[in-house]
């Protein structure tokens, strides 16, 4: 989005743990918390994570009782853990309503967005609500609701089929950001 001021937002953000302190309540950090014992990388992985060499923002906005950041920003705090080159930080969308307006998905105000940022700030992409592994189960489901509450966590392989997709869209920004002539141009490599 141009004119934004995403370094100055992201300073404002939290890290993932500061954030869940003050904007979940216990039910809600408690579901946050499940989900997060139970992501799992695999050492390949870790492997693709560590090897990162660009440094990259991942702007999340979220909100503490939503279900689907319940089930999804668990597993990027997990990701960018592992790497040094990948830095997350979460905003309350509620705290910030005219970002939150302008980042809409399909016309409506959903939570998790992650906005992907490089390290000289410029936007690389905005994705959200839901990865792929998700809408499948919701679809099977077809009587799922639109935002579920996360009170049940996602099964094992639900949840190592959503975090293979993350990694996935990190890695692509992570590429384009390896790619991108005037970072390569920068580092000189």
């Amino acid at each position: 989005m141009a004119g934004e001021d995403w370094q100055g937002l992201f300073a404002e953000a939290l890290p993932y743990g500061d954030f869940l302190e003050r904007h979940a309540n216990r039910a809600q950090r408690a579901r946050w918390d499940a989900v997060h014992e139970r992501v799992r990388l695999s050492p390949a992985q870790r492997g693709l994570l560590e090897g990162f060499r660009r440094t990259m923002h991942l702007l999340v906005l979220a909100a503490g009782w939503c279900g689907d950041c319940a089930q999804q920003v668990p597993i990027l705090e997990h990701l960018a853990r592992a790497s040094a080159a990948v830095r997350l930080r979460v905003l309350e969308r509620d705290l910030h309503p005219e970002l939150r307006d302008r980042l809409t998905i399909n016309g409506g105000q959903r939570v998790p967005v992650v906005v992907f940022l490089s390290e000289d700030w410029q936007q690389c992409s905005v994705y959200g609500d839901r990865v792929l592994a998700f809408y499948r189960q919701m679809a099977a489901d077809a009587l799922g609701p639109a935002c579920p509450l996360g009170v049940v966590p996602p099964d094992a392989a639900l949840l190592s089929e959503a975090t293979a997709q993350w990694l996935a869209e990190i890695e692509r920004i992570q590429l384009m950001l390896r790619l991108t002539g005037r970072l390569r141009q920068l580092h000189q490599d």
